[in-house]
């Protein structure tokens, strides 16, 4: 019989915080009974196994990340609206590395059909462009620009690679300053692929 009070959202929940404690690849059924006082056995009456449980964590977190983002940039547009986002990016990379690593991990497509943050992640990527009047295709370029300027800024001071004494802070209030200079300039300064006719 499931122990009272073991839910799956329980379960998930848990992994979420076990991740953020020790890994998202480092989360295990064995792990977590231990946690909640079970044989791993009785884990299965909630989750069909290591793979679904991850994938519900997937799912937790890009729902959370979706809720977070979408609330950064409520009532916001331009400068404003990227610090915001660029700011909940960031919490939520360095803060919670187990559930921002989880983000990352690829989903089923029977999972991926019930995952609605996927789509809310993008609808505020496109909200925050459009305050810079971007829209398609100069919006998938300033989106991939802005993940890897986040992504690889939030990684690195996770790592602690930022030795120098220089304040970091500081670095990443220019660097958003920097991508809001470029992204307010950016559909003057397209230009067009490829070589011209000769």
């Amino acid at each position: 019989m499931p122990r009272v009070g073991l839910t799956r959202e329980a379960l998930v929940a848990a992994a979420a915080d076990l991740a953020d404690e020790i890994g998202f690849e480092h989360v295990t059924l064995a792990a977590l009974a231990k946690q909640f006082g079970v044989r791993d056995a009785s884990l299965y009456a909630h989750v069909r196994g290591l793979a679904d449980l991850r994938e519900q964590v997937t799912l937790l977190a890009l729902d959370e990340w979706a809720e977070r983002l979408t609330a950064s940039i409520a009532g916001r547009s331009g400068h404003a609206a990227l610090t915001a986002f660029a700011d909940a990016y960031r919490h939520s990379a360095t803060t919670q590395p187990g559930r921002y690593a989880a983000t990352r991990s690829p989903l089923s497509p029977e999972a991926a059909a019930q995952s609605t943050g996927t789509v809310r992640i993008i609808e505020a990527c496109y909200a925050l462009l459009r305050g810079y009047d971007l829209y398609e295709p100069d919006s998938t370029d300033a989106v991939r620009l802005l993940r890897s300027t986040f992504h690889g800024f939030s990684d690195l001071e996770l790592a602690g690679e930022f030795m120098a004494a220089r304040d970091v802070d500081t670095s990443w209030r220019r660097s958003i300053d920097a991508l809001h200079r470029t992204l307010t300039d950016w559909s003057k300064d397209s230009t067009q692929t490829g070589a011209p006719d000769a």
